[in-house]
């Protein structure tokens, strides 16, 4: 008997702790549960999705490039703080000391179940077509040339635009008629950054002399050096360069010069707006720099993979229209209203058809005679 009672006991006691547990002011436990689980969801992605993660692949130029894959890490860690990714875990990067370790960061990163994965530069391509094709569960970006996947989306930039503009600039800003270009590695790509800039110069000054000269390296600021020292000290005043971490020698050798203070040279920078590279003392050797919105690029893709649009095997591209490519007013002093109002003109024509920017040095050459 005592056995009986203590289990009705038991019993109703368990009955009135279920009623608690389901009481509720909206009334009903399942709509109360339904509500609670929509919270914590929507908690969970307030401010982004943290289930998300992207890392990137740099070139051999590093990620403390001071331009290409600097920028490129930037708009990354920018992604990853506005979405309240964890650094190491959320978003990452893998550095490349040389072309081998293209396709080992590559899988690296794929194995730790990084959901998209950008190859930085163009040097990456067959490495990200490979690994792509490997692991088509997982989605890839390269900036800089169109890969082939389903799986891949590509950035590309009309970067002979900014240059056009950048040797509209120097055209404008040289005593001696005299300019430089120093590329990185002789390609498809940087001959863009090289066509554009001799088109836009020579649209100012059809006879104005222009030397170009390839370092054939990316992360090489001793080669950058030499290079701008033959070209300031054959008579040119302004040097444009697209060469990633080789540009750093080309402001070293302007600063060198401008520091001996015998000299008024000056340098253009590239991708990132690389004034401060060209402080000295009290004055800055940097004139402008053609500035290339890789890190603008990174987050536009990397946020629609996350809200489920990724674009795989479309090509992005970004112009002088949307502020993909752009000149650097950051020096007031060097960039006067005059130039920058030339600058500005020529820009609008572009943007409005009226000038057919030239890609490759034949285009150049026809472009330039057509001048004449």
């Amino acid at each position: 008997m005592r056995r009986t009672l203590f289990l009705l006991t038991l019993v109703l006691t368990f009955g009135l702790f279920l009623a608690a547990c389901g009481s509720s002011d909206s009334g009903g436990g399942s709509e109360s549960s339904g509500s609670d689980s929509k919270s914590e969801e929507e908690g969970s992605d307030e401010g982004g999705n943290s289930d998300f993660t992207v890392a990137m692949v740099t070139d051999t130029g590093g990620v403390d490039d001071k331009s290409f894959n600097q920028s490129a890490w930037e708009g990354l860690q920018e992604f990853g703080k506005e979405n309240n990714l964890e650094e190491n875990k959320g978003y990452d990067y893998a550095q490349s000391e040389s072309d081998a370790d293209y396709t080992t960061n590559l899988n690296r990163l794929v194995r730790e179940d990084y959901n998209l994965i950008f190859g930085i530069g163009f040097l990456l391509q067959p490495d990200v077509e490979k690994v792509a094709s490997q692991f088509p569960e997982t989605n890839f970006s390269l900036v800089d040339a169109v890969a082939e996947g389903e799986n891949i989306a590509s950035i590309t930039f009309k970067e002979h635009q900014g240059s056009f503009l950048a040797g509209v600039a120097a055209a404008n800003k040289t005593e001696s008629d005299h300019l430089g270009f120093v590329g990185g590695v002789d390609s498809e790509l940087i001959n863009k950054f090289e066509s554009g800039f001799r088109a836009g110069a020579k649209t100012v000054n059809p006879d104005i002399k222009i030397d170009v000269q390839y370092a054939e390296s990316f992360n090489s600021a001793d080669q950058g050096k030499l290079i701008a020292s033959n070209m300031y000290s054959q008579g040119a005043d302004v040097i444009y360069h697209a060469a990633g971490g080789t540009g750093n020698g080309v402001f070293s050798e302007a600063k060198d010069r401008v520091r001996g203070g015998d000299e008024k040279v000056w340098v253009i920078g590239v991708d990132r707006d690389q004034h401060e590279e060209g402080a000295i003392d009290d004055t800055n050797v940097t004139l402008t720099s053609m500035v290339k919105r890789v890190d603008i690029a990174v987050q536009d893709v990397s946020k629609q993979a996350m809200e489920g649009e990724f674009p795989g095997g479309e090509v992005v591209e970004y112009g002088l229209e949307d502020e993909g490519v752009s000149l650097a007013r950051t020096n007031e002093e060097a960039m006067t209203e005059e130039i920058i109002s030339t600058v500005e003109e020529w820009k609008q024509k572009i943007i409005d058809g009226e000038v057919e920017v030239p890609m490759t040095r034949d285009e150049t050459e026809e472009y330039v005679s057509s001048l004449k």
